[in-house]
């Protein structure tokens, strides 16, 4: 590709080296490209290993920066001031630019709203909203002022958002009163009071919030309650005057909450130096952005990708940007190529599931489109599979586009394995190469580290600035979880290393292919969600005696849900108690965590230990109906159950 900062694989070699080689010349010269308030004089301080210490990660000791500062001021006062920060496109018909001047100004007015709140440096904001401008304005004005924010995604429930309230102790909690999703009205008011309640009745918590702020986004809710605060109320009487807070490179930037394999979402924390130069950096490269294009990233604040690739790494480049509110097939399946060519939108990021959706409407959409602003198409949220990949390269990008297949987790806080538009020769269903500073290790069984093609568990070998530095008051999880690996025998053979939780094939080209998860975390729509947290949720239904969920392969979510439960003697699994149990998880965690399929199990199949073999459900999900497909059943407790579950699969939905 003319004129990539990297264009070839000669030149990505050469910096790859010196990235692992000469770690301190090459951050030292990716730093430059921001503001430091004080310059850092220690690139790291790291221990992987839990048995010489506790695990601690640090980067750019010494320097004190602000991501607000990076991602506005600095723009202004180069005279970027007028450029579109923000093209905004709503649900329906609604659209409006915002510059950086406009965005600068509401992020200091509602920095001091959160301070006239009592809100200082280390306090949390937790924020609930849609994808309106709102949104990244307030995650600018926390990281401005030093306060941590927790932004919790807008399809969760009340019970999901008051855990996640409780668990950070937010004392403001930021919302809408609701928003239309194509047709739908959500009313997240209702979600936010019954949240509210909860918090207030749950008297092991301890914990309520002091305040409620609400944009008034769609009347349809329903008119605001005493203890709502209206935020155009309070933004009125703000001063747009709001010096930042230099923070320390490891102060507390966000908290994430993610799903893990117990039924605690854990809160995934970053900070602040790291955070901001690997999110800059890695969107940068990635998408070979340059001033003047418009880029445009389908996700939602309310995960990662759109932390790091919506609200940090674009607008700390200056980027010009699209906000999209709605749904890619509403009103029709052409609404993402309408935007593209009304924008002139030449990176395009979104996910293998949006991009399966499209393609089952047909061709003619994207191809009833001219989309010849398009440069970068990227993909994002689980694998791609090579049939998506082609679709999207030939319909969407006219063979023209280089396709960032992106690899990375909440955790890693940007990407990890990745193309380089210009310089990595594509492959279908790879992710191909590792981003400067990422060293991968894959491992066999038993915890060798294997070289050339393979196959085994996915781990890095040593830290990088965007790495989490933990979870929220948990050390201990922390550790078990990142860095100690065990095999099937509960022996652990990995201790010093970050354990990705994910499978992966290396070809010979040294081409990387995630292959799936190895813990027990589904992968919906590139919404990871616990096993256990859906389990948990299940148990809420008053006639269920044990729930089992596993992922199974679906056409456009990639991965969906399957439930196997069992339900007290004397009831049967009608369409009623399937929907009633759909509806419990629905409350529990959110729609969007729904099982696509539940079937009845009498009982589990499990070991003489009490184990649940999850592999044998897994199969049974995915269709598979011989046994001696299975694998060693040997240490089933019961193995006639195997027969009553292929049975009653038959009749799942």
């Amino acid at each position: 590709m003319a004129g990539a900062y990297v264009s070839n694989m000669a030149q990505y070699n050469k910096m790859y080296r010196q990235s692992l080689d000469e770690p301190e010349k090459f951050w030292g010269m990716m730093s430059k490209d921001f503001y430091w308030k004080e310059m850092w004089h220690t690139l790291n301080e790291v221990n992987f290993d839990y048995t010489k210490g506790p695990v601690s990660i640090k980067w750019f000791l010494g320097s004190k920066t602000n991501l607000a500062y990076n991602a506005l001021d600095r723009h202004i006062e180069a005279g970027k001031g007028d450029n579109i920060a923000f093209y905004w496109e709503g649900n329906d018909d609604e659209s409006r630019a915002y510059t950086y001047n406009e965005v600068y100004e509401m992020v200091c007015k509602f920095a001091n709203v959160l301070k006239s709140k009592g809100i200082k440096k280390g306090d949390t904001v937790a924020i609930y909203l849609p994808m309106v401008v709102e949104l990244p304005v307030a995650m600018l004005a926390c990281a401005r002022i030093g306060a941590v924010h927790s932004v919790v995604f807008g399809g969760f429930s009340a019970d999901a958002l008051a855990s996640r309230v409780a668990d950070c102790k937010a004392r403001v909690l930021v919302t809408a009163d609701g928003v239309m999703r194509a047709k739908k009205l959500v009313n997240l008011l209702d979600i936010v009071d019954n949240a509210d309640k909860i918090l207030k009745a749950d008297k092991e918590a301890n914990h309520k919030l002091d305040s409620i702020i609400v944009v008034e986004r769609n009347s349809k809710a329903g008119p605001l309650k005493e203890q709502h605060e209206p935020w155009n109320k309070l933004m009125a009487g703000a001063s747009a005057d709001c010096p930042v807070e230099w923070m320390d490179a490891e102060d507390p930037l966000f908290l994430l909450y993610t799903s893990g394999s117990t039924g605690k979402p854990k809160g995934v924390l970053h900070t602040t130096a790291g955070y901001m130069v690997w999110s800059a950096t890695t969107f940068k490269y990635v998408f070979d952005y340059r001033p003047g294009d418009v880029y445009w990233c389908t996700a939602d604040c309310g995960w990662i990708t759109g932390h790091s690739y919506i609200t940090y790494g674009p607008m700390i480049n200056g980027a010009t940007q699209v906000l999209f509110e709605g749904v890619p097939t509403h009103p029709t399946p052409a609404r993402c190529w309408e935007i593209i060519d009304k924008y002139k939108v030449n990176q395009f990021y979104t996910a293998p599931t949006a991009v399966r959706s499209l393609m089952s409407f047909g061709e003619q959409y994207p191809e009833g489109h001219s989309l010849k602003s398009l440069r970068v198409l990227g993909s994002v949220g689980e694998p791609i599979n090579p049939e998506a990949w082609r679709w999207y390269s030939k319909h969407v990008g006219r063979g023209q586009c280089s396709i960032s297949d992106t690899w990375w987790q909440t955790e890693t806080g940007g990407h990890m394995i990745t193309p380089l538009p210009g310089a990595t020769p594509q492959k279908p269903g790879f992710a191909t190469k590792p981003f400067f500073g990422v060293e991968p290790a894959i491992l066999d069984p038993d915890g060798k580290e294997q070289d050339g093609a393979c196959a085994g568990y996915l781990t890095i070998k040593r830290s990088w600035p965007g790495q989490l530095r933990g979870i929220y008051g948990d050390q201990e999880r922390f550790e078990k979880t990142y860095f100690q690996l065990f095999n099937g025998a509960n022996e652990m053979i990995s201790k010093d290393k970050y354990i990705t939780g994910d499978a992966c094939r290396r070809d010979k080209d040294g081409y990387y292919c995630i292959t799936g998860r190895i813990d027990d975390v589904i992968n919906v729509s590139g919404h990871r969600i616990g096993t256990a947290e859906l389990e948990s949720a299940l148990s809420q239904f008053e006639h269920c005696v044990e729930a089992a969920v596993v992922g199974f392969p679906h056409p456009i979510k990639g991965e969906a849900i399957y439930a196997f439960v069992t339900l007290e003697q004397g009831y049967e699994m009608t369409p009623e108690v399937q929907k009633a149990l759909k509806q419990v998880v629905r409350s529990e965690i959110g729609a969007f965590a729904a099982p696509d399929k539940i079937q009845f199990a009498p009982a589990l199949p499990k070991t003489r230990s009490g184990k649940i073999m999850r592999r044998i459900l897994r199969r049974i999900a995915a269709g598979v109906t011989d046994v001696s497909e299975f694998g060693d059943i040997s240490t089933i407790t019961d193995p006639s159950i195997i027969d009553e579950l292929l049975e009653n699969a038959k009749h799942a939905s």
